[in-house]
């Protein structure tokens, strides 16, 4: 989502609708790969097809790619219909991107309980690959 922002942000800067809708298409895109990726895999380890429900409960696990455009997408609608100016609604929806990478890093390091160092390394590396790309975005734009 983030490097859909990145890629179409200053393109569609004015056209806010536009670059929302290439943001959803593109999360949905790449959850239904999670879900078909994820689906296939255990299908291959049980040895047999997925039912619906096991199907179901795959996709669920992975409800968290979607979940994580939901606020940046309502900045880019709030940005759409004039409550935000265009770029300042570009930029809190890459702004929420990067939060939600920091966020991430925290919840892994405390899933897998890391110490400090540890911890501070799981932030540091999302935290640098949403820099990255955010970076990438001002010297594209610039």
């Amino acid at each position: 989502m983030l490097a859909a922002l990145a890629a179409g942000g200053q393109a569609f800067e004015h056209d806010l609708w536009h670059l929302a809708a290439i943001v959803v298409t593109t999360v949905v895109v790449l959850w239904i790969a999670h879900v078909y990726a994820h689906g296939l895999g255990e299908s291959l380890h049980a040895g047999r097809r997925l039912d619906v429900a096991e199907l179901a409960a795959v996709a669920g696990r992975e409800l968290a790619i979607p979940l994580a455009a939901v606020a940046p997408t309502a900045m880019l609608a709030l940005g759409a219909v004039g409550v935000l100016r265009s770029s300042r609604a570009v930029w809190l929806a890459v702004a929420l991107c990067v939060a939600t990478l920091a966020i991430e890093g925290l919840r892994y390091a405390r899933l897998e309980r890391l110490g400090r160092l540890g911890t501070l390394a799981s932030v540091a590396v999302n935290l640098a690959l949403g820099l990255a790309i955010v970076a990438l975005k001002v010297a594209v734009a610039h």
